[in-house]
């Protein structure tokens, strides 16, 4: 085979809604005929792209699958008239359903994460992915069996003289599966993927499928999966690598696009897209999370309560970022204990960003809630109690004004919170979608600085630069409860993230008194994160889908 050979082959980066059968399969087929007029005759689509990823317990539903194998014997038909072009669709796949896949277990019915071939109205050949995922927020092994329980150990189809080997994302981060596409005659890799995105997935991404490409001697086209799916947000940036490991193509990053590559079997070259800055990821992420719930899920727009402090004022910028202003509201709810430059504030950054932004005050319901409890409460201190009741109270005006209109109510707080349980639950923890739930203190205020720094400043500098503080009793900041925010990131990172005991963090450095009291804190309030709204998720570890820790539990170190 020469390696002068040349075949263009499309990265189709789409955009799939978990179920959209009808949806998935026109973007699939758009991608695909814009492709074809590109001059591409091979094209890659995400993994599981007609379904949408992590279709979940939908796959137990068989009214789901049968769903799924109309959709694929559709997306053939709608690709018939474009004649040498070959399609590469992720679907779930099951034994029995329409017979091409033989278990070596013929008692049971096995179900594949699956990739078929469609050329010219047909369906040319299939692939199920070996390698299953269980960690973080993969749960593949309660749904799918191992493509070794199939007999398709490989898959390879010839596209203008040159053979491309078809793999599924976890399969490229063990040898075998590679290996196997090789001894099958293999020259190039394709690999489709719905892989999460984290801080620091691009780069570790593209680091790992650059030692297959070297250690498989033979180019790697990477094709991924863009968008939002409930917590998850998928972060495109599909890409290709020569055989050298080199990166040779890169799409657009928190985008559907179509990537263009010309492949041989030692080369493969596009155009290249950059990466962003760690900041603008995370900004992209939390962006297309909103984005894509609100939008998926047929919400007409978001309402938040803006206090003048940063963490309101970062979900109400990014909010305008993925919906327009015209989507979003605000409401100012004082209290006795709102300061006058909380209400300046709040009302300069509405102003900046033009969305609707109201008052209510909270406090004839607050003296209500007093008056009623007083014979209840007689002879003790004001404390904790009176000052939830303000933020129950508040929960509970966002709630009503999402009933009526029909607005989801978006949250407002950050991890370092939600760790240590400084959130009210029933109160500013009310509401349909927790937009920094994964966003720890101290990246709220990097990221505030990042934004304003894209010009025009939408959040006002004194809303950066004042101390953090809940103003539910006078005179009140965070530090008054918490450590500094830097130290309590610190050891929220190395120990839920690292997973590091308390003995390993000290060593580190930290003050034990603080590690002590922040880890103890992460434990008692299990309880209330079980009870929060999901939220986006931008870190390898986040409260949710793979934060799973007993409520009810004495281990402490």
């Amino acid at each position: 085979m020469s390696d002068q050979s040349s075949v263009k082959v499309a990265l189709a980066q789409i955009n799939a809604t978990v179920g959209d059968f009808a949806g998935n399969t026109a973007k699939i087929v758009a991608a695909a005929r814009r492709a074809y007029i590109e001059g591409a005759r091979l094209v890659l689509t995400p993994e599981l792209g007609l379904t949408g990823y992590p279709p979940e317990d939908l796959l137990l539903r068989p009214a789901f699958m049968s769903a799924g194998v109309a959709a694929l014997a559709d997306c053939a038909r709608q690709l018939a008239d474009l004649p040498g072009l070959f399609v590469v669709v992720g679907h779930p796949h099951q034994f029995g359903v329409s017979g091409d896949v033989r278990s070596k277990s013929v008692a049971v019915q096995l179900r594949f994460n699956a990739a078929s071939v469609l050329s010219e109205g047909r369906v040319v050949g299939t692939y199920c992915k070996r390698e299953l995922p269980n960690y973080q927020v993969f749960d593949e092994r309660r749904y799918f069996a191992s493509g070794r329980d199939s007999d398709l150990p490989a898959l390879t189809v010839e596209v203008g003289g040159i053979a491309f080997a078809i793999l599924i994302c976890e399969d490229a981060w063990f040898d075998e599966p590679a290996e196997l596409a090789k001894a099958a005659g293999a020259q190039v890799l394709c690999v489709i993927n719905a892989s999460p995105f984290h801080l620091g997935k691009l780069v570790e991404r593209e680091e790992r499928m650059a030692h297959r490409a070297r250690t498989a001697d033979m180019p790697l086209l990477y094709a991924h999966l863009a968008g939002g799916q409930d917590e998850i947000v998928f972060d495109g940036a599909s890409f290709a690598l020569d055989a050298s490991g080199e990166i040779g193509a890169r799409a657009a990053v928190f985008e559907e696009d179509l990537a263009l590559v010309d492949v041989t079997p030692r080369t493969a070259r596009g155009r290249v897209a950059a990466i962003p800055s760690i900041e603008a990821q995370a900004w992209a992420a939390l962006v297309t999370g909103v984005r894509d719930y609100v939008g998926k899920n047929g919400f007409p727009g978001v309402i938040l309560g803006l206090s003048g402090g940063i963490d309101s004022a970062l979900v109400l910028a990014v909010a305008v970022d993925a919906l327009g202003k015209d989507r979003v509201r605000c409401v100012m709810m004082p209290s006795p204990y709102t300061a006058s430059i909380s209400w300046i504030d709040a009302r300069d950054m509405a102003e900046r960003v033009g969305v609707r932004y109201d008052e209510i005050s909270i406090l004839p319901m607050f003296e209500a809630f007093k008056a009623s409890l007083a014979g209840e409460f007689a002879g003790r201190a004001e404390d904790a109690t009176e000052e939830n009741i303000q933020a129950r109270i508040r929960g509970t005006l966002l709630m009503a004004l999402s009933n009526k209109f029909g607005s989801i109510v978006l949250t407002t707080g950050n991890k370092s919170e939600m760790a240590t349980g400084y959130c009210t639950l029933y109160g500013d923890m009310a509401g349909g979608f927790a937009v920094i739930k994964d966003v720890a203190k101290t990246l709220v205020y990097r990221l505030a600085e990042w934004k304003n720094a894209q010009g025009p400043e939408v959040i006002p500098r004194r809303i950066i630069t004042r101390l953090p503080s809940a103003e539910l009793r006078a005179d009140q900041t965070d530090q008054d409860s918490l450590p500094p925010y830097d130290v309590l990131d610190a050891i929220l990172e190395r120990y839920m993230e690292g997973d590091q005991g308390i003995e390993e963090i000290v060593a580190a450095g930290l003050p034990r008194a603080d590690v002590e009291r922040v880890t103890r804190l992460i434990k008692i309030n299990e309880y209330k994160r079980r009870q929060a709204p999901i939220g986006i998720r931008i870190t390898h570890r986040a409260f949710g889908r793979d934060w799973r820790y007993p409520i009810t539990s004495k281990f402490r170190a």
